[in-house]
């Protein structure tokens, strides 16, 4: 039985925020939202994603991590490939539904950066490389809210998916027809 688009997202939001709990790194936590929702299967991705947690290695200092991942998830599926490199026009795609991803994102938190989102979520940022900073954030319940940050983002980058896909089944079909 083929799933609905709720039943997928809401699969992509229970699994990523399941594992930002049992395992943290919003932007691998994120892929995994993505693609267990999708049954989509590739490790390299996911592995790519590790060093992007925290606004890139656990600095705080850039772009929220499980915007990274989404953005991933996105150029995976709709990304220019090597082969089509010199071909300018074949990111086009991958950048337009990042971008809308992105701006869903800022509407819904304000920012993009990593330590504003912290603040917040939890009133401050917390430097993760201090045992004593992680301890304290962990007490505010930095986890719980940036788990259901990550679930939120992996519904999103789901729903940018299914959507695209579902316009590029239409126009090839509507391609089929007319021809």
């Amino acid at each position: 039985m083929e799933k609905t688009m709720d039943e997928i997202l809401d699969k992509a939001f229970k699994s990523g925020k399941q594992h930002e709990l049992e395992s943290g790194n919003c932007p691998q936590c994120t892929i995994a939202g993505v693609f267990e929702a999708l049954d989509i299967q590739n490790d390299d991705v996911f592995r790519a994603a590790t060093g992007l947690a925290d606004g890139v290695g656990l600095t705080g200092d850039g772009h929220c991590g499980a915007l990274s991942g989404g953005t991933m998830a996105i150029s995976y599926l709709f990304g220019r490939k090597k082969e089509d490199f010199p071909k300018m026009l074949k990111q086009i795609k991958a950048n337009i539904l990042s971008k809308k991803l992105h701006d869903q994102f800022v509407e819904k938190y304000g920012t993009c950066r990593c330590t504003d989102i912290q603040t917040k979520l939890v009133g401050r940022f917390y430097n993760l490389y201090d045992p004593a900073e992680m301890e304290a954030a962990m007490k505010v319940g930095m986890m719980d809210k940036c788990s259901t940050l990550v679930g939120e983002v992996a519904r999103m980058a789901t729903k940018i998916i299914l959507e695209e896909r579902e316009r590029e089944a239409l126009k090839q079909k509507e391609g089929k027809s007319s021809a």
